[in-house]
């Protein structure tokens, strides 16, 4: 199983303005030579954000991220997939999809970072999980039934699928319409990220267009 996280330059803290058109392959990010199927309506672009909630560069990347998403057109569908890397990574990723299932999982991304990295809290066991779900609403009994719940783990098992698609090594990453990877390492650091994503937003709404 893959151990290591994405970090050699995320904390640099740089910022770089890339229009579409100065984007280089393996410079600003990686091109996977098998596209992964994307899960938005035709016409839609897909920015999957691959992240574990235990690790502090994709907290960071929150805010500038966040941002970036409010600019969005409506032609761009965010998607977050949790990593499974085995471990306190796939009971997160099984946290997240029990949020999700319960209608609950907008309303506690953010608060759910923040209990972990604010807070040290680390929300790996099913005791404290379920605990920290009831105070958006639901029952502790509901939380562990969701925890537990075969389509939470099903949802599980196809991140796991979609991520090693993905040919991912750590988090956070961005992937743009199934086909351009975007990580710390190729974009020079987490600020960058959501710049050049935007490029590539731009390059594959003009592909589209030609």
């Amino acid at each position: 199983m893959f151990k290591t996280l994405m970090v050699a330059v995320a904390g640099l803290g740089l910022s770089v303005a890339v229009n579409a058109q100065e984007l280089v392959e393996g410079q600003h990010y990686e091109l996977l030579q098998s596209p992964v199927e994307t899960h938005v309506e035709e016409g839609q672009i897909e920015v999957t954000e691959v992240f574990w909630f235990g690790c502090p560069h994709c907290y960071r990347l929150q805010e500038p991220i966040n941002a970036w998403y409010e600019t969005l057109e409506d032609d761009v569908s965010v998607e977050h997939m949790p990593a499974t890397m085995g471990g306190d990574w796939n009971t997160h990723a099984t946290a997240f999809y029990a949020a999700e299932s319960l209608g609950i999982g907008d309303e506690l991304h953010a608060d759910f970072f923040n209990a972990i990295h604010q807070e040290d809290r680390s929300l790996t066991e099913t005791d404290d999980i379920a605990a920290f779900f009831a105070e958006y609403g639901v029952s502790e009994e509901e939380a562990k039934q969701a925890l537990t719940a075969f389509n939470v783990r099903s949802d599980v098992n196809k991140a796991n699928s979609r991520m090693r698609e993905m040919r991912l090594m750590g988090v956070p990453a961005l992937v743009i319409d199934g086909r351009f990877v975007v990580t710390p390492s190729t974009a020079g650091s987490l600020d960058n990220m959501p710049q050049i994503a935007q490029a590539l937003v731009e390059q594959v709404r003009a592909e589209r267009t030609e």
